[in-house]
């Protein structure tokens, strides 16, 4: 059985296994605690039987007026738990709470242009390409901005393609 739960930071030591994966992007551990700290609401973890970390996902909530969205900053699968549909809980679960909770207009993600897979999923989940975002990752290869449009946003405008690439200086963080 299958429990999601909130990330605690007992997981930080546990959840290195599920990182192993090439495509799975890895960060510091300031960087874990800071999402954890900021915000929990938006970072989840699958656990299986012997309370084995199977995923998890990492997000926050970020912009101003009609730009304010759920991110999905990482989500990952350990290649033995693949095709349980777990990814697609954890992305239910983090679009629920930008919906409902904090009424975003959006969900965003980024995801390497070669990751045939991670794309076809995330396009069943309802997500579009947004943009193309050139040399995104390491300053090699190219990102695929992806969204998908919540509630708050009846006209769906947050999710009108843009019609050329951008370069990564062009992004707004927060």
């Amino acid at each position: 059985m299958t429990t999601i739960r909130r990330f605690c930071c007992n997981d930080l030591l546990r959840f290195s296994p599920v990182n192993f994966d090439h495509l799975t992007e890895t960060f510091n551990m300031s960087f874990y605690m800071t999402y954890l700290a900021r915000w929990p609401d938006y970072f989840h973890v699958a656990e299986g039987p012997g309370n084995q970390i199977m995923g998890y996902i990492m997000g926050k909530v970020e912009g101003q007026g009609e730009s304010w969205h759920g991110h999905v900053t990482a989500v990952t699968v350990a290649p033995e738990y693949r095709r349980q549909q777990l990814a697609k809980k954890l992305m239910n679960m983090l679009e629920d709470i930008s919906d409902k909770i904090d009424k975003a207009y959006f969900v965003d993600l980024f995801v390497r242009a070669s990751n045939t897979p991670a794309i076809k999923m995330y396009e069943k989940l309802g997500y579009v390409i947004y943009r193309r975002v050139l040399r995104y990752y390491s300053g090699e290869e190219d990102g695929l901005d992806m969204r998908k449009a919540l509630s708050r946003d009846v006209e769906k405008k947050s999710i009108i393609p843009l019609k050329r690439p951008v370069t990564p200086d062009e992004l707004e963080y927060d």
